[in-house]
């Protein structure tokens, strides 16, 4: 991405989402990108080198991202929900395609990618065999990109399956496309550790982790706790879906961890999967100190020598920041902590070279006495 300072100058017959040639400093080619000198982000490069590209990149880029998700990772075979397009980490900036059985999931980033949709989804509905599409275009981003879009969508949920669990995903009421597709692999994971054990999903919004818990792992008994009632609603119909039975509470999990530690309640496994802290850097300091809140009550309701799971979606911060925040909350508990693992999101998510910044999201597996 180049942002406006970056910027020394432009033919004046480039109109806003043209795919423009960019030239270095010293006047030498430098790539291709979108053009749109309104955007907070005017160019957003797509191909570095000296050669000329056309439009046909975009089918390029597309038939790449295609192929990841069908050949190389295989993803029909276990799951109709994962993510086809994810923006930077498929050299498509400003597109994130998300696939929920016969529906695509579509958020737009950039102007110059709105302009392309209806070139770029009919391909996608080719090669997945998918029949509808739910466009959204959040509307700061539609402004400052200029882009003019009704919002009419007629589809309100689908259902999907993923490891043997099944899921509605409600695009009227969910967050970002619907659905996490993002921790698939770590649901999967999880469920490996809980056979007969009781299990709390703190921040559960619509059930991933609890479910897969419970039916694929086989948890004695889970808990879910979330602060947004559609999302507990939402929770319950996914429950009933799979005919299992889950204690669902709607409450704050921080004023649920603390009733829970004064009636000495513990679990031998806690998950911790808490919405974006953090934005921007103004409201770092802020942020950190919630995660760090929130890992301390999580390991105070564990039980000693229990599993915890806690994971981060903010982009600012890294894994090894992540990493010495929970160690904080350990140690101002006077508590020991075993890392097990480090994880993140799925191989449907990939992070190109040159944007590790797209790697976002963190989850830490690890033990606690």
């Amino acid at each position: 991405m180049i942002y406006p300072a970056m910027v020394g100058g432009a033919s004046p017959d480039a109109k806003p989402g043209d795919l423009v040639a960019v030239y270095a400093k010293d006047g030498r080619p430098f790539g291709s990108g979108l053009w749109n000198p309104k955007a907070r982000v005017p160019l957003r490069v797509l191909h570095h080198g000296e050669a000329a590209v056309g439009e046909e990149l975009f089918e390029t880029r597309l038939g790449e991202a295609l192929d990841l998700r069908q050949n190389l990772l295989a993803l029909d075979a276990g799951t109709d929900a994962y993510r086809v397009v994810s923006s930077d980490g498929d050299g498509l900036s400003g597109l994130i395609v998300d696939r929920f059985g016969d529906t695509l999931s579509v958020e737009v980033h950039s102007l110059g990618i709105f302009q392309r949709l209806g070139r770029l989804l009919p391909i996608i509905h080719q090669r997945l065999g998918t029949k509808r599409q739910v466009i959204s275009v959040d509307d700061f981003i539609a402004r400052v990109e200029g882009i003019r879009f009704a919002g009419a969508n007629d589809v309100r949920s689908v259902r999907v399956r993923e490891h043997g669990v099944r899921y509605e995903v409600d695009f009227d009421s969910g967050h970002k496309t619907g659905f996490f597709c993002d921790q698939r692999e770590n649901r999967r994971k999880l469920a490996a550790f809980v056979k007969g054990k009781r299990v709390l999903d703190c921040c559960c919004y619509t059930g991933g982790f609890a479910l897969a818990a419970k039916v694929l792992g086989g948890a004695e008994e889970v808990t879910g706790v979330d602060l947004d009632e559609k999302a507990i609603e939402q929770a319950k119909r996914n429950a009933n879906l799979n005919q299992t039975r889950i204690e669902w509470v709607h409450c704050d999990a921080f004023s649920f961890a603390r009733q829970m530690q004064r009636n000495n309640t513990r679990w031998p496994v806690v998950i911790l999967d808490p919405p974006k802290f953090i934005f921007s850097g103004e409201d770092e300091i802020e942020g950190k100190r919630k995660y760090e809140d929130l890992n301390g009550m999580g390991m105070n309701v564990l039980e000693p020598g229990g599993l915890l799971v806690t994971c981060s979606c903010s982009g600012i911060i890294d894994m090894e920041g992540f990493e010495a925040l929970v160690t904080r909350a350990a140690y101002r508990l006077g508590k020991r902590l075993q890392f097990l693992d480090r994880t993140g999101a799925g191989a449907d998510h990939p992070v190109m070279a040159n944007c590790p910044e797209s790697r976002y999201l963190k989850v830490i597996w690890a033990r606690v006495w």
